[in-house]
């Protein structure tokens, strides 16, 4: 039965893509290339809403019951919503914060999914939450959405880096026998995929046809925050807390990295700015297309290191520290990347002004040696 589910993802994802890519060029629903956006020309942003609608489709062609995934359908939808009017006309960061944690309360009081626990951290002490387990829950779901959205700057990135989670839960949770979870991530990487199809930039494609907006990043940031709190908490956990951050490793890592930056920089660790990882390979002189590469197969490789670790039985406060010391070597390499590209820029400015400088100085000599022929046989 979990065939004829994948197969109403796929259906359902192919016919609606055209469809309402036409009906975005008609209402307006574009991304507008400016600023901060490099893209060439406007893109419909309704990947997004086809991957939700066609995760539904999926869903109720599934042979399991749907109660329990009510919550985790309506705190999407409410983010996909707010989501469609933001692309349309932009909210400001406070509405959206106030629907991201109205969907993270969704989950937790009627979803019943909560972090209690840290995870083995200091020896076989388990890190209890206790009265903070609401609000840290809350704080973990909006900043996985929002690291999955600033992710998002390469054609294929946020999606395809999103699927390498997806999958990598998938294992985790075949390994451990949780039926459910792994069908619905199946429905989910399928939606993924069809979006992916259509937001790659494929041989006969130059750019991407659709992009996700903020749409599809709040609700695939939603649904990995939902997996990745749910399987790592109670006695019969699919994977530790400190599995969870392997997993989800260079989002969070690079999105951590930059507000840090930001903060020790007097800004505000909220302002948008071109410095993210990808902007650091760009800049570097990669291709998109070798930018995305060099990024998936980071996120492949952690999230490599998170299954193995979980499967082999290691130690959770190894896993914990580990990760700890990839992010202060990735925080490192990062601001050395960057005081090194500042330092390329400022000495290919000054040898432009240089060669400027000579070419006007130049232009303006008019002595006898640039005299024509004639004239100087006149002379």
């Amino acid at each position: 039965m979990i065939g004829l589910s994948l197969a109403v993802t796929i259906m359902v994802g192919l016919v609606l893509m055209p469809v309402l890519t036409r009906v975005a060029w008609r209402l307006g629903l574009l991304d507008q290339p400016g600023g901060r956006k490099a893209h060439a020309g406007a893109v419909p942003l309704v990947g997004g809403l086809v991957m939700f609608l066609a995760f539904v489709f999926g869903l109720l062609a599934l042979p399991d019951g749907l109660t329990s995934l009510r919550p985790l359908i309506a705190g999407a939808a409410l983010l996909v919503l707010v989501g469609v009017l933001d692309d349309i006309r932009e909210l400001s960061s406070a509405s959206r914060f106030v629907v991201q944690v109205a969907a993270a309360l969704l989950m937790i009081w009627w979803g019943d999914v909560v972090l209690l626990d840290l995870g083995h951290l200091v020896g076989d002490y388990r890190v209890a939450l206790g009265i903070w387990s609401v609000p840290l829950t809350a704080f973990a779901v909006v900043g996985v959405i929002n690291a999955l959205n600033m992710v998002d700057g390469v054609d294929g990135l946020a999606g395809s880096v999103t699927l390498v989670t997806v999958l990598a839960i998938a294992v985790l949770a075949t390994a451990a026998g949780a039926a459910l979870a792994v069908h619905v991530l199946l429905v989910l990487g399928v939606a993924i995929v069809v979006f992916l199809l259509f937001n790659l930039r494929l041989p006969g494609y130059a750019r991407a046809r659709v992009f996700m907006g903020d749409a599809g990043s709040m609700f695939l940031g939603f649904v990995l925050a939902w997996f990745l709190v749910q399987l790592s908490q109670g006695d019969g956990r699919v994977f530790s807390p400190a599995t969870a951050l392997w997993l989800f490793g260079l989002p969070l890592i690079d999105t951590v990295t930059m507000m840090l930056r930001r903060v020790l920089r007097g800004r505000s660790p909220f302002a948008a700015d071109r410095e993210h990882f990808h902007h650091v390979l760009l800049l570097a002189g990669f291709s998109h297309e070798a930018t995305l590469v060099i990024m998936v197969a980071v996120a492949g490789v952690m999230a490599l290191v998170g299954i193995v670790g979980q499967l082999a039985g290691v130690s959770e406060w190894l896993m914990f520290y580990g990760f700890m010391a990839v992010f202060a070597g990735y925080f490192y390499m990062i601001l050395r990347a960057w005081r090194v590209m500042r330092f390329l820029r400022r000495s290919i400015s000054r040898r432009r002004a240089r060669v400027d400088r000579r070419q006007g100085a130049d232009s303006r000599y008019q002595g006898p040696e640039r005299r024509s022929g004639h004239d100087r046989r006149q002379g």
